[in-house]
């Protein structure tokens, strides 16, 4: 059957997507203009990976190939077939995520599907293909998390990092041409297996439903920098991951199948800033299929619809990648929809560049209280799987604070910062795993501490949440009061309860701090403000907690800064998306009132 180019689609009314183009238009001379810009721009910043890096990943990919299918043959003979039966087992890798989408960049990590038959148990990806990877070349770090929502192993070959996941069919053997675009393959599946193919068949659905797949690359890529430059790329912490960015820079490319990536991203911002949220973002209608599994569906389903911004999966079955977005997260996006479409109108129209648009974000410096949470040990590998726990729990505390009285937000950073410190004293070693490392600390090397006496080596990452306080309001005079007890003590509760939690191991720890009391390791070098000595900070359940309200960067000109012709075509889209939404999703309830309080905090305004 030939296949219709987006022209032919459009005039045929075979086109892309849930609703009909709002354009079929060709980009203009200028849109071409920025176009050429923003690919030297996005070359400036290093977003391609070097020829040398690439072909590192075609032969670190070689290598796990041949790996899996020794995986696969070693425990077909340990399950008592035989040698002939055990290498015609097969087993297959395939790659999702941003590598298979084509918007990799140096250095970024490679994930990794394994494929197996269905005498391969998932206890053997970690008893047995884990140790093998260990044992092979070039392996740097290896580390499973087999209790994971979706099971995986990280590590690092020949420099390049992997994320492997695996996926048993229910087939004797897996086929080199086998495809997993096949709904039938599902059949017969656990749920993990389901969700561990969910990536590569979600990322086959999308290249599959954008009219043009290097445009689409071009403007995903831009998008994906930016939103990595603006700290909100981290679905774990309640913003957007991959597959929802590219769900969403998708969707721009079918309301406009014949624009450039210059005219995409300026569409991007327009849209997505008037987006009638939760109305969901499809690529095409949601489909049934042969499994007795949840498909997304906000009639049916109560926490479907409580979603704040529905980014629906296209490939059977469909769920929504951003069920993680808080209140909270939600409003820090939506702030940076308006940042990102004020300044591409300023590059349309010649007024500002590109590199505007990557420009780093402020979050240690928007805010004058933080949160701290810092999980330690005094082992580098477990403290891998320890950090991890902790952080994918972060979001929870964030859906606890944002109930609270007098916060108006709660913004989590998207990553944790780890250190390794060489303490001389159990006084040193209470300290950093409370998040308190001292200059004298920081600056010490593993050589300070060899063959000394009660000295120890303590693995931290901290991660950090911002803490927007509403104003004190008008006529009110003197401190006030704010309680976060209750949530940085259920939270604390609620990390313990892993049922690998070793208290004699794993240490978590939450406590205030001022934006003065930040570490040095979250600034980059000349970027932290004039240091401002400020007393020691003190346990989030101590009952003297300062906060206040907001230090915003940006002033409100810059918030409102907008040219006449941005203006006109923001009119221009916004007509093109008026749509009934979907009820409003329910808010997470306060906590119980019967709920001791536990402490206090004192709010200086």
């Amino acid at each position: 059957m030939a296949i219709l180019q987006p022209e032919q689609r459009v005039r045929s009314k075979v086109y892309l997507g849930v609703t009909p183009p709002i354009s079929i238009a060709e980009s203009t001379a200028r849109e071409k203009e920025v176009t050429v810009t923003l690919m030297e721009e996005l070359r400036r910043q290093n977003t391609f990976e070097s020829e040398e890096e690439a072909r590192t990943r075609e032969i670190v990919l070689g290598r796990v190939a041949a790996l899996v299918k020794k995986f696969v043959a070693k425990v077909s003979l340990i399950r008592g077939l035989s040698e002939a039966a055990a290498t015609a087992a097969g087993g297959k890798i395939f790659t999702f995520g941003s590598y298979r989408l084509g918007v990799h960049g140096p250095g970024s990590d490679i994930d990794t599907l394994c494929v197996v038959p269905k005498h391969v148990l998932r206890e053997d990806f970690f008893e047995f293909f884990e140790p093998m990877l260990k044992d092979l070349q070039g392996v740097t770090e290896c580390s499973g998390v087999p209790e994971a929502y979706v099971p995986i192993i990280k590590t690092k070959i020949d420099g390049i990092p992997l994320d492997f996941l695996m996926a048993r069919l229910n087939l004797s053997s897996i086929p080199d041409d086998l495809s997993l675009q096949d709904d039938s393959l599902l059949q017969g599946l656990d749920e993990r297996c389901v969700r561990s193919l969910g990536g590569s068949r979600q990322i086959g659905e999308i290249l599959r439903l954008v009219p043009n797949v290097d445009v689409f690359r071009d403007a995903l890529r831009c998008i994906k920098l930016w939103a990595q430059r603006r700290a909100i790329y981290s679905n774990v912490n309640g913003f957007l991951g991959g597959v929802a960015w590219a769900l969403l820079v998708a969707r721009i490319c079918q309301l406009y199948p014949n624009a450039i990536a210059g005219a995409i991203v300026s569409r991007f911002f327009i849209i997505m800033h008037q987006w009638a949220w939760p109305q969901p973002v499809l690529l095409k209608q949601i489909e049934d299929g042969p499994l007795q599994v949840r498909v997304w569906n906000p009639r049916l389903y109560p926490t479907d619809r409580a979603h704040r911004m529905p980014i629906i999966t296209p490939a059977y079955p469909s769920m929504c990648s951003t069920h993680n977005v808080t209140e909270s997260t939600q409003s820090v996006m939506t702030e940076e929809f308006k940042r990102g479409a004020d300044i591409v109108d300023k590059v349309i129209v010649g007024t500002a560049e590109w590199s505007e648009l990557f420009a780093k974000h402020d979050f240690f410096l928007r805010y004058r209280y933080y949160l701290q949470i810092t999980a330690s040990t005094g082992d580098p590998e477990l403290q891998i799987k320890w950090a991890g726990t902790v952080e994918s729990r972060v979001r929870q505390l964030v859906m606890k604070l944002e109930p609270v009285d007098s916060l108006i937000r709660a913004h989590p950073f998207i990553k944790g910062f780890d250190q390794v410190s060489y303490c001389l004293s159990e006084t040193e070693v209470k300290a950093v795993v409370q998040g308190d490392i001292s200059d004298a600390v920081a600056s010490r090397k593993p050589e300070d501490i060899e063959g000394k006496e009660g000295a120890r080596t303590i693995y931290t990452t901290s991660f950090y949440i911002g803490l927007a306080i509403k104003p004190k309001p008008a006529g009110v005079t003197g401190p006030r009061k704010l309680d976060i007890s209750y949530p940085t003590t259920d939270f604390t509760k609620m990390v313990k309860m892993w049922d690998k939690y070793n208290e004699g191991t794993m240490g978590i720890y939450v406590r205030h701090i001022r934006s003065s009391g930040l570490p040095d390791n979250v600034f980059d070098p000349g970027e932290r403000p004039g240091k401002v000595t400020a007393k020691r900070a003190k346990s989030s359940n101590q009952p003297d907690l300062p906060n206040k309200r907001q230090r915003s960067s940006q002033t409100l000109a810059e918030l409102k800064a907008t040219t006449e012709s941005g203006t006109a075509r923001r009119a221009s889209i916004s007509e093109s998306l008026n749509s009934k939404p979907l009820p409003k999703p329910t808010q997470m309830p306060p906590p119980s009132e019967a709920t001791p309080a536990l402490a206090t905090a004192v709010v200086k305004s």
